[in-house]
């Protein structure tokens, strides 16, 4: 733990959706917060928030990082880590999601492999980052956000699915390699969650969709007790997720 008698975690991807209420619950419970996003402005009011609302003892540090940037992930990170003196988790969150068709012309292969740079190498290269700094503290806890996509292929999210499936894969070597070096590694596949991560779509209306808050809420539960994976909400995908990839195609429809 680092410095304070709270522990600490990094949410990337803070600003909007499930990083923010993720980032307001852990708040509730206490932790000093690390918060990174593309946009410092609504870090900033975040953070105002959570000393206006919740506590204004809680240590709140910000960065900017863009996981598309890859090479910068880990300067920005470790730079992040240092002025919060040492962090006992991270949730590895910024990621997008888009509709896209296979073969529709340059655009659509534009918004594929954006799909792929962000949800899988900036995920690889946040983990990786968060390793290098667990290993040198011999302990430390990785959470990433994959999907239950990951699971079953849909129209019009092929390059979304294939992002999900490749950081599920990478979050469960990951878990098998650092856990002699006294790391946690936790995978969380969220159903339907009532944001706008993708325009034009509205996931309210969805099949058991659940807001934002209550994913964070389930989320950091599943966080606190260091599960290896979970699914959110719980009901029903936790009865869902054995059939999850063996269902008839023609129900694979967003």
């Amino acid at each position: 733990m680092n410095k304070s008698s709270k522990p600490t975690i990094v949410i990337t991807g803070a600003s909007s959706g499930i990083g923010r209420e993720l980032a307001l619950e852990m708040a509730r419970r206490g932790h000093n917060l690390g918060l990174t996003a593309r946009r410092l402005p609504l870090l900033e009011e975040l953070r105002e928030e959570i000393h206006s609302t919740i506590n204004n003892k809680l240590k709140v540090e910000l960065a900017i990082l863009d996981v598309c940037q890859t090479d910068t992930v880990s300067p920005a990170l470790q730079t992040l880590f240092t002025r919060l003196g040492g962090v006992d988790s991270i949730v590895v969150n910024a990621g997008v999601n888009d509709m896209t068709d296979i073969g529709g012309g340059t655009n659509d292969l534009a918004k594929e492999l954006n799909l792929i740079t962000t949800n899988l190498s900036g995920a690889i290269a946040t983990v990786a980052a968060a390793a290098e700094h667990f290993i040198t503290r011999g302990k430390g806890h990785v959470i990433g956000i994959s999907s239950l996509a990951s699971l079953q292929p849909m129209t019009g999210q092929a390059a979304y699915c294939a992002s999900k499936a490749g950081f599920s894969m990478y979050l469960k070597a990951a878990r098998i390699e650092l856990r002699a070096k006294g790391i946690t590694v936790t995978s969380i596949l969220p159903g339907y969650i009532a944001t706008d991560i993708v325009e034009g779509v509205d996931i309210s209306k969805m099949p058991f969709a659940i807001p934002a808050s209550q994913a964070a809420r389930e989320m950091a539960d599943l966080i606190e007790k260091k599960v290896e994976s979970g699914v959110v909400p719980a009901f029903p995908w936790k009865l869902v997720k054995p059939f999850l990839g063996h269902l008839p195609e023609r129900f694979a429809h967003y």
